[in-house]
């Protein structure tokens, strides 16, 4: 967040931003839409972890995208999380879960972190698994940053998007988050700066943008901040 905005503010956001999915599991959401996914919408599958057919469905899923032979490319990928989640949801447990895409699979290739890993990317919020379909954040980064909760799941995503930051790096990331580090110094110690954003302005707006700056001796952040935040509310 923007260092300028009051702590009233923050929270404001803060309680309007989802960090979790709110779409049906299993839903094609992302998978179908058309604007993200092109001709492929018309492939998506949706899996119902109220219907034993489609929990079928979903353990064939599991064990082609376990063994890769789901096929490649991150909305085979998205498909797999989304068998993962519904298969959780419908049979109770991650346990029970690999079980029954273990009895798809002849080789036992399924494991309860297997399916752990990928029901957590399902459950990501609508605007990361978007950048994962469109190919912006890779499926295996998706992973790790499924595993930090809350608000710095979304901060750790878009840091991704801005700075090139190698699956390796969101791993390490994720897991200095998840052992207490404040988001902002796990990214540091990757040359980051969390909320470091580059934007590309009209002239007119960069001009004047410039001018106010200089003549109210203040940086051009703080302008930028200030308006997106009454804006964002």
């Amino acid at each position: 967040m923007p260092e300028d905005l009051s702590r009233a503010d923050r929270s404001d956001l803060e309680r309007e931003v989802p960090t979790d999915r709110k779409s049906p599991v299993g839903a094609p959401v992302i998978r179908g839409d058309e604007s993200v996914t092109g001709s492929h919408a018309r492939e998506a599958v949706q899996f119902d972890p109220d219907d034993p057919e489609s929990l079928a469905r979903a353990a064939e899923t599991i064990a082609r995208f376990a063994t890769g032979t789901n096929g490649d490319g991150p909305l085979y990928m998205l498909r797999g999380a989304a068998a993962c989640g519904a298969l959780v949801r419908g049979v109770g447990s991650y346990k029970a879960a690999t079980e029954r895409a273990n009895a798809e699979a002849d080789d036992g290739s399924v494991t309860v972190s297997f399916i752990r890993k990928w029901a957590r990317v399902h459950d990501l919020p609508g605007s990361v698994r978007r950048q994962v379909a469109l190919g912006n954040i890779a499926p295996t980064a998706a992973k790790h940053i499924a595993r930090v909760g809350g608000e710095d799941r979304l901060l750790l995503a878009w840091a991704v998007l801005d700075n090139d930051l190698t699956v390796r790096e969101v791993r390490a990331v994720a897991s200095a988050i998840n052992d207490g580090v404040p988001i902002d110094r796990a990214l540091a110690d990757h040359d980051v700066t969390l909320g470091r954003l580059e934007v590309t302005l009209p002239p007119a707006i960069y001009l004047e943008l410039r001018r106010r700056a200089s003549n109210e001796t203040v940086v051009s952040d703080e302008i930028v901040a200030k308006a997106l935040g009454e804006y964002l509310e």
